[in-house]
């Protein structure tokens, strides 16, 4: 038996756990906050200095944990640009999440190149706020000497890979990292050194790209540490998803992914065609409007938490008595509506209660999760089991509808660090395939995450008729939205 260590380092803490090669079973965990102030509003911070994330590391690898450990994994928060300069200190602290400071920069860099069909066709993703690339942009025009001293692009997993390995003169990342920075391509598995031009002014040297099985290297005292990858990814690869699968994932705004064969490029820019942790690709789909709407309906209805909201909600009935919201509260980016508004139609005296409005909030939510969900499989994408991560995906509002409204089997995993469980199962495959034991092809199996099974049945027919009526409406209320 060999025993591999898992390292996930999100904006928050670091989590580690140490597993099995064979099994994947958990044989210890760690965890320790970052030492990171909020700001001023209570919001995370835009700037964070890397060593914070060194030493939330230490703090949780402690006490002996990774004893006997032969391999690493590190998974880190995505879109954390870490700019070096020449000898390869940080030129300022990293910019981490979605940057709001960057929406102009987007905007810039989507005009810069000839509009978003053109940046779909060269990278798989339209520019958003919170890549690399559209940092870049904002560091060049915003802090222009710290832009002209940055030598070497760095993200967050491949900043710890490297600080892992004694800083050693070769950087490296993983097709999955690179597949959200905005200037390398999955569907051709090359860098654009011209977008980094575009953006930065000038050429930096950028991280060679790893195998899914490949290692970065060997510590001094012989652990190996494997390619690392995004959070995304990790957790993709800590479920076992595969072909046919997608994860749906609730949290304040929503995302839908799932395994496909191939790099999707999108002219509208909902589809962002990232690589997974396996060889194949992920493309992902966000829709801004998930938990979010289901709190706006608990203020609204002066509920104290979502918990009563769901209670409130399993008193209505499927379709709620007719109502139906649109839950566009914060604009949308599926469809691609920005400057819009929520919607609550289907108004009449006996729908004014509080139980189909708490009702309506829920499927609202789960109806734009379905139609970003129909996004990918409009692009042939096959989605026959669905995900569905996120505190909220244990209320019984959301398992009641999820199935019928999604069309598919849905799987609600125990809760657990799945982006940690990923890169201790990269570790055990790069492990496995430098000692000559595993397919460089084929990651190791593990045991599946435990989970509760929800089938559509005959709820499927009903489920339908519920996503006709808000179909419905969106069309009446922003006709065309999907063929924008």
């Amino acid at each position: 038996m060999g025993i591999v260590a898992g390292l996930d380092s999100s904006p928050d803490f670091t989590r580690i756990v140490v597993c099995d090669t064979d099994t994947g079973a958990v044989l210890r965990q760690g965890y320790a906050p970052h030492p990171v102030e909020s700001t001023e509003s209570g919001g995370r911070p835009s700037d964070v200095d890397p060593q914070a994330w060194l030493l939330s590391l230490g703090e949780a690898a402690g006490g002996g944990l990774l004893e006997g450990v032969q391999a690493i994994g590190v998974s880190a928060q995505q879109n954390g640009l870490v700019p070096l300069d020449a000898q390869g200190n940080t030129v300022r602290p990293a910019l981490v999440g979605g940057d709001k400071r960057a929406q102009v920069a987007a905007a810039d860099l989507v005009d810069a190149l000839g509009g978003r069909e053109a940046w779909a066709q060269a990278v798989g993703c339209v520019p958003q706020a919170a890549q690399p690339v559209t940092k870049l942009r904002w560091l060049n025009r915003t802090e222009p000497d710290a832009a002209q001293r940055t030598a070497v692009l760095l993200q967050a997993h491949d900043w710890l890979v490297w600080q892992l390995l004694g800083r050693p003169l070769r950087r490296t990342t993983d097709r999955g990292g690179a597949s959200g920075t905005g200037y390398w391509s999955a569907a051709t598995g090359a860098y654009r050194p011209d977008l980094v031009e575009l953006a930065l002014g000038h050429q930096a040297t950028l991280p060679e790209v790893l195998g899914p099985s490949e290692a970065a290297g060997t510590t001094p005292e012989g652990l190996l540490i494997s390619a690392g990858t995004g959070e995304t990814m990790a957790a993709a690869f800590g479920l076992g998803i595969g072909l046919g699968d997608a994860v749906v994932s609730l949290g304040a705004s929503g995302s839908v992914m799932a395994v496909h064969t191939e790099a999707l490029a999108d002219p509208s820019g909902m589809i962002t065609s990232l690589a997974d942790a396996t060889g194949l690709h992920l493309p992902v789909v966000t829709t801004l409007n998930a938990v979010r709407t289901l709190r706006g309906a608990a203020e609204l209805l002066g509920l104290p938490d979502l918990e009563s909201l769901s209670e409130l909600a399993m008193k209505s009935t499927p379709g709620s008595h007719g109502l139906v919201l649109l839950p566009y509260l914060e604009g949308e980016r599926t469809p691609n509506l920005p400057h819009t508004a929520g919607t609550l139609a289907g108004l009449r005296r006996e729908s004014m209660r509080p139980e189909h409005l708490a009702r309506a909030a829920f499927e609202g939510m789960l109806c734009g999760l379905a139609d970003a969900l129909d996004v990918l499989r409009g692009r042939g994408v096959d989605v026959r089991r669905v995900f569905l991560l996120g505190a909220a995906a244990e209320l019984s509002a959301v398992q009641a509808a999820a199935p019928a409204l999604f069309g598919a089997q849905v799987v609600v995993p125990q809760p657990a660090d799945y982006a940690a469980l990923g890169a201790a199962r990269q570790a055990a495959w790069a492990l496995g395939v430098s000692q000559g034991t595993l397919d460089p092809r084929l990651p190791p199996v593990w045991q599946g995450a435990v989970a509760q099974v929800l089938e559509p049945g005959e709820e499927l027919a009903v489920g339908q008729a519920v996503r006709q009526q808000y179909v419905s409406v969106r069309e009446q209320t922003h006709p065309g939205a999907f063929r924008a």
